[in-house]
């Protein structure tokens, strides 16, 4: 027993030596790519195929972080950190990258996506020329599979004008070049993977509907109790759905957009409203009174903080909005403003003043504004 304390140390002292060898060589690994100049030259696929997905991840920050980039990635951060030569640049764009080095993270980031265990936001572009397997889903947030989602129609320029934090998320990508985006340029490959994507996402959140799935009640009838967990955008788009399917050309930018970006949608300027009958009319109704009641609560009903949890800030701060909007407050946002003007019950009143609202408004706003100080935003989570 007295050699133990003996062999308890050299087995610590072992596994010490082998970890900061271990680190020594990640640097030494690392030291030739920091001397390269990805300004100027360009890589090789030769150069990236043989790396470790920690390899190719520090490259991709090295790349960046000669120009200062800060990233949220830990790893990375870390890294960077630690390199004498990088300067933080809070005021960091992508526009500092030239072709040479977007050229160079085009090879890097295809290459980290080929060894990802499951896909990943920023792994699209990858997935373009093949189809996605259910194994390599994975699990992710909402927001995460949204960005999944979003990111193969922002390979083709979309703009997501009714989201402003998903189009910020994407301003942000150096890859990303908004254009006017057609449905009709997805390849069918991709057409496929959105639909493996929008059903794992539907499948994660246990909801049993989701825009998108209103062709397969067009003779059936659904109830409130499936309308369950859908947010009030959801449910908007869910009702407009219905009438899209007929070919109704909608007013609000933001509804246009989103319809003509679905393949199946073809317009027509003489469908009117007051044809929609049967189950699609009982469905609009249905959906209607569900989404009135969830509104109307806002006014009516102190909000809870249970009703808030697992809200993003974005989404939060919409809901707190959307008190003051039911009073007609102009709003100085465009994006905002243009939002609640799309609503039948939303009349501006250029003379709104706080004192217009009652004491139950104005506890569940500020209730929504302090869970909104710690809530999340959906930005956040995702690098990219």
């Amino acid at each position: 027993m007295n050699h133990f304390p003996h062999r308890f140390y050299v087995l610590i002292l072992t596994i010490l030596v082998v970890l900061t060898s271990a680190t020594a060589k990640a640097q030494d690994g690392m030291q030739r790519w920091q001397n390269f100049d990805f300004a100027k030259s360009a890589l090789r696929s030769a150069d990236v195929t043989g790396l470790a997905l920690e390899d190719l991840t520090l490259m991709r920050g090295i790349v960046f972080g000669r120009h200062g980039r800060i990233f949220k990635d830990a790893t990375i951060k870390t890294y960077l950190e630690a390199q004498a030569w990088y300067k933080a640049n809070p005021d960091f764009q992508n526009s500092m990258l030239n072709a040479t080095e977007r050229n160079n993270l085009d090879l890097i980031r295809v290459a980290e996506a080929s060894k990802h265990e499951s896909v990943q936001p920023g792994d699209m572009r990858y997935w373009r020329t093949r189809a996605l397997p259910p194994r390599k889903l994975g699990k992710h947030s909402g927001a995460e599979w949204l960005v999944l989602r979003s990111e193969i129609e922002a390979i083709h320029g979309k703009r997501f004008e009714s989201d402003a934090w998903l189009q910020q998320y994407f301003d942000e990508r150096y890859w990303y070049k908004a254009g006017k985006y057609d449905p009709k340029s997805l390849s069918a490959i991709e057409e496929k993977n959105l639909a493996t994507i929008t059903l794992a996402q539907k499948r994660s959140r246990k909801v049993a509907l989701a825009p998108g799935d209103m062709e397969l009640f067009e003779n059936r009838l659904i109830s409130a109790q499936m309308l369950h967990g859908l947010s009030l955008y959801e449910l908007r788009l869910l009702r407009n759905e219905v009438y899209a399917r007929h070919g109704r050309s909608f007013q609000a930018p933001w509804l246009a957009q989103y319809f003509f970006s679905q393949p199946w949608y073809q317009p027509d300027d003489n469908f009117k409203d007051e044809q929609l009958s049967g189950a699609d009319k009982s469905n609009v109704e249905t959906i209607v009174a569900y989404e009135t009641k969830i509104h109307d609560d806002l006014s009516r009903k102190p909000v809870t903080r249970s009703l808030l949890d697992g809200l993003f800030v974005e989404d939060a701060s919409q809901m707190r909005q959307e008190i003051y909007a039911r009073r007609g407050k102009v709003f100085k946002e465009p994006w905002l403003q243009k939002y609640f003007s799309s609503f039948a019950w939303y009349k501006a009143d250029p003379n709104f003043t706080d004192a217009q609202l009652t004491d139950l408004e104005k506890r569940n706003i500020a209730t929504i504004a302090a869970y909104e100080k710690k809530a999340v935003s959906a930005a956040s989570v995702i690098e990219g």
